[in-house]
């Protein structure tokens, strides 16, 4: 039995001792009077076992660090004098031997084993190139007031929330690459190094550190030399550059493109500038253009030589994005330019055909707001020569609804709507409809020329009734107008009941009737609309017209009494 312990603690032994890598590890610790605290951290740090060398770099020290760290069992390397934490980096990184080296600071109270272990294993196991930390406690004044805002104007693609964390791990392949401060910058300088060689960095989190705070000189000093630091890599690295000479090229060729486009839209959009001066401006955008962007890749291609990584790839093309967006504008006006042109016997035409924008307000204090049109004409859907077939935005811009009926050289016509799977902005139009409006197979209409397309044509509108739809049917008939003009709001009403509510244009000198059943239930002319109200009596009951101007507009020329009853009423009783 005796024998079988024995066995069981060599088993537990060898567990302990045996390391979790073929890799050697070094940790250096860089200390300046800190007699109080480097012994207990130098003793942690031993512990692990994988762990091949402790290395503690005095910096000048006046009180007893080296004798503490010596009595831990530390290698102790002196400078003469203080030469800052970035040069005893330097020296320990130096004279270390591991394949892994992990720098931790000297006046951290309670360092423990695991802490030290969390920011090496990872490297260990090859999940990252270099370590950096983060612990629970507030960032520092330095970090928040100074590297933080820099950082983000320079070198937007790094996000750590601490960057001066003070404790960091790599391999020495990747640590061989970097420049090392010879002061408190060394932090922030080895993130921005490792960031443009593409070296991988985790950011750990080694939980709560208690350490001293640094009095307000030390930390100007500090500032100071993270400042310095982060400005000095930023103009290594192009940033600065970025940010002034092709950030002005940048700039100017976003001017050269602005006056391509300017001068093509006032070519086509404002005709009282002479097409000569539109060239001339989209000319000099042109060489604009040309002259900056060729001095713009010139720029760009050693920046993008040193900062290698796909974060400094992103950066840059943040920087450029203004660029990208004013060249896409441009190729998208382009591209519709393109797409309006017509060559015929070695002549090129454009022309350009927009949607229209549209805000109407109703009656009910109620907006509408659409994008409507343009148009394109096309044949009659077959067996459907009495049908025309008209998009929902054309019919709103008509004044239109489906099953209303068009009278078009004396003939009438159904209108319907656009049928599933045909384009939502095409026309279906017999070809006698087409002839009698000039119109041809391909045309295409901006909404705005709508109703000078259709304009003088006869429509049948049909009235929705809201009460009497059981009892009554009837349209509303009316000339379309090319343009809108100021209307008038009407109410009939007969025996105290609403029948219907309308807006058009009455005409001056001109009457107007209304039937029922095909009788004359009342006529009157424009002076009784500029009255305001017009009072009438059929079928033994009293009705009213009342008129009034709400500010509305309409493209309904309403129909004279000499043509037609403009409204037409049908009892279906």
């Amino acid at each position: 039995m005796s024998w079988l312990l024995v066995i069981l603690v060599f088993l537990l032994a060898s567990i302990k001792t045996t390391k979790v890598s073929d890799k050697s590890v070094s940790i250096v610790i860089p200390a300046y009077n800190e007699e109080a605290t480097v012994a207990k951290v130098v003793s942690v740090a031993r512990k692990l076992s994988y762990v091949d060398e402790v290395i503690v770099v005095d910096d000048g020290s006046t009180d007893r660090t080296v004798e503490e760290a010596e009595n831990a069992g530390a290698t102790v390397i002196r400078h003469i004098m203080n030469e800052g934490k970035g040069s005893a980096i330097k020296t320990g990184f130096k004279y270390s031997h591991g394949d892994i080296v992990a720098f931790i600071d000297a006046d951290v109270s309670n360092f423990t084993s695991e802490k030290i272990d969390k920011i090496i294993r990872p490297i260990l196991e090859d999940r990252t190139d270099i370590t950096k930390t983060k612990f629970a406690r507030e960032s520092g004044r330095v970090t928040e007031l100074t590297a933080k805002p820099l950082l983000g104007f320079f070198f937007p693609e790094l996000d750590y929330e601490q960057p001066l964390s003070g404790q960091f791990a790599g391999k020495r392949s990747a640590l061989s690459k970097i420049r090392f401060e010879k002061d408190y910058g060394v932090d922030v300088g080895i993130v921005l190094d490792a960031d443009v060689h593409g070296i991988k960095i985790l950011e750990v989190d080694i939980g709560e550190i208690c350490h001293d705070m640094s009095p307000l000189a030390d930390l100007n000093k500090m500032a100071n030399e993270v400042v310095r630091t982060i400005i000095d890599r930023a103009v290594e690295y192009g940033r600065v550059t970025m940010m002034d000479k092709l950030g002005n090229y940048i700039r100017m060729a976003i001017m050269g493109l602005s006056l391509i486009i300017l001068g093509l839209f006032m070519i086509f959009f404002v005709p009282f500038i002479p097409v000569f001066v539109s060239v001339f401006v989209a000319f000099i955008g042109i060489v604009l253009t040309v002259f900056y962007f060729l001095r713009i890749i010139r720029r760009s291609i050693p920046i993008l030589k040193k900062s290698n990584t796909r974060a400094s790839l992103q950066s840059f093309v943040r920087m450029h994005f203004p660029l990208i967006v004013a060249g896409l504008i441009l190729i998208l006006m382009l591209s519709t330019f393109l797409s309006a042109a017509s060559f015929d016997d070695g002549k090129i035409s454009v022309e350009l055909t927009s949607r229209n924008f549209v805000y109407a307000p109703s009656d009910h204090n109620q907006q509408t707001i659409s994008v409507r049109g343009p148009y394109t004409i096309d044949s009659a859907l077959e067996n459907e020569t009495d049908i025309l077939r008209i998009p929902d935005d054309a019919l709103s811009t008509l004044e239109m609804s489906v099953n209303d009926t068009m009278i078009i050289d004396g003939k009438s016509y159904n209108v319907n709507e656009t049928k599933e799977g045909d384009s939502v902005n095409r026309f279906r139009l017999p070809s006698k409809v087409k002839e009698e409006l000039d119109l041809s197979d391909g045309e295409v209409i901006p909404n705005s020329h709508l109703t000078e397309a259709f304009q003088n044509i006869t429509v049948m509108h049909n009235i929705q009734f809201n009460n009497l739809s059981d009892v009554m049917e009837g349209f509303v008939e009316f000339e379309i107008s090319p343009r809108s003009t100021n209307a008038s709001f009407f109410n009939l009403t007969l025996g105290n009941e609403s029948i219907l509510s309308s807006v058009g244009n009455f005409e001056n000198g001109s009457s107007y009737s209304i039937s029922y059943d095909g009788n004359i239930m009342c006529t009157f002319d424009y002076d009784d609309v500029m009255n305001g109200n017009f009072t009438f009596s059929f079928d033994g009951k009293d009705g009213m017209i009342e008129f009034s101007n709400r500010n509305s507009t309409s493209i309904r020329n309403y129909v004279s009494s000499d043509k037609d009853s403009f409204v037409q009423l049908r009892s279906l009783e």
